[in-house]
């Protein structure tokens, strides 16, 4: 996320329409904004599309406002933004480089000043001016069409600078942090060069570290051994299941074989006559029958 430093958006003064910025309405702001409420979302001139690839979608959120007393009596509002990547990119490309509010001075009818949303823009404060003297005596507002509400305003665009918070040199900034402060323990841990003999604190955490290497030492025998026991014991599995796999093939090669011979042999009977005794072939007769008469 490119989260942007905080940076002035408006301060007391005039709106697009004639009415006065008072000072209780940033305060307001300041105290009642809320992401999770109601985000205000960054718009391009102030103009909302429905489709979400228009030139005219959101930009971004308004993450968070506060108000800051800038000095000669006036109170100006401070917001910091998460840009999306093609506003940072107009940014850099030094476009649409002025902000300009969208204010609900009666938000959800509360009595209190609300930040609906935020434009930008590439009119300067000086045509801003010369839009408020036009808009405040026109009969009709020239940007009454862009407005959500009929009740909002619009503050004067003015230029911003838009910084963006470098997150790698914070992460660095963390990281020497926490070094400097994993020194400055070690470094009281450590024992001063004046010390030539330790003292009776220090003979007992001597004597508890001894110990605890012991056992330390113990476990890690205890674990070597177990391992020692388990190869073996895989050793043995292994060879007992290379065993059984020999006896297995020894087994189907002699069921191949005797399969082989008992298939020789049935081709072999199926070729041969059948055998036993043979009656003796007819010779024929007369063809007729022969009758004895008296």
């Amino acid at each position: 996320m490119a989260k942007t430093k905080f940076f002035r958006v408006f301060t007391e003064g005039d709106t697009t329409d004639g009415r006065v910025i008072q000072r209780q309405w940033i305060k307001d702001m300041a105290a009642t904004y809320n992401p999770a409420l109601y985000g205000a979302r960054i718009w391009l001139e102030h103009m909302r599309s429905l489709y979400p690839d228009s030139a005219f979608k959101a930009y971004g959120d308004v993450l968070a406002v506060k108000a800051e007393d800038i000095g000669g009596g006036k109170l100006a509002l401070f917001a910091q933004l998460d840009p999306t990547p093609e506003l940072v990119a107009m940014n850099k490309a030094r476009q649409k480089i002025y902000t300009s509010c969208e204010i609900d001075p009666d938000f959800a009818k509360t009595g209190k000043c609300y930040l609906t949303g935020l434009a930008v823009t590439d009119s300067p404060a000086s045509l801003g001016t010369e839009m408020l003297a036009f808009a405040a005596q026109a009969s009709a507002n020239p940007l009454a069409a862009r407005k959500q509400s009929p009740g909002n305003l619009f503050t004067a665009a003015q230029e911003t600078v838009i910084e963006f918070e470098d997150e790698s040199m914070t992460t660095q900034t963390n990281e020497a942090s926490l070094l400097e402060q994993m020194k400055s323990f070690f470094s009281k841990q450590d024992p001063k060069p004046t010390d030539t003999k330790p003292d009776a604190a220090n003979a007992d955490t001597a004597a508890a570290l001894l110990e605890l290497g012991k056992h330390v030492a113990g476990f890690s025998k205890q674990i070597t051994d177990a391992g020692q026991a388990t190869a073996a014991e895989l050793k043995a599995l292994t060879e007992k299941l290379t065993a059984s796999e020999t006896a297995f093939n020894e087994l189907k090669t002699a069921h191949e074989k005797l399969q082989g011979e008992f298939t020789a042999l049935v081709g072999k009977l199926d070729s041969e006559e059948a055998g036993g005794t043979q009656r003796d072939p007819a010779t024929g007769g007369k063809g007729g029958a022969e009758v004895d008469f008296l």
